[in-house]
């Protein structure tokens, strides 16, 4: 009877574990990017139903522009990294681990020239509809 609670109680601590994953990609500002996605959707709606022939630039084009403009920057307060063609917010916790981590890397650079205007991140966590609850980000 023991050992049948045990396992069971095994089994069932197992099956809600979640396991970490890495998301390695390019660290944006997550208020920026929903902006951007929003009148992305927006515009894509009101060119779907044009009757006419458009000869508009690529959605793809349009997206690399916006995305360059929402880089993450040192006053970035809610943080999303893109990573496999999808961009994934992070959570309050991840917010402010990566908050730190921009800071201490602002820390350790001596001319704002040799800053990169674009930073990739590694994030480890668990991913959930779309946000990701982090366990650690190492910025580079």
């Amino acid at each position: 009877m023991k050992i049948t609670l045990f396992a069971m109680a095994l089994m069932t601590a197992l099956s809600t574990a979640s396991f970490a994953a890495e998301f390695n990609g390019k660290l944006m500002d997550a208020t920026c990017a929903n902006q951007n996605s929003a009148s992305a959707s927006s515009s894509s709606r009101s060119s779907s139903s044009s009757t006419a022939a458009s000869t508009t630039p690529s959605s793809s084009t349009a997206s690399s522009t916006s995305s360059k403009a929402c880089d993450a920057t040192s006053s970035t307060t809610e943080f999303a990294v893109e990573a496999n063609g999808k961009t994934y917010k992070l959570d309050s916790a991840g917010n402010t681990k990566a908050a730190e981590a921009m800071k201490s890397r602002a820390d350790r650079s001596t001319s704002s020239a040799s800053t990169p205007k674009t930073y990739t991140a590694k994030v480890s966590g668990t991913e959930s509809n779309g946000t990701i609850s982090v366990q650690s980000i190492d910025i580079q």
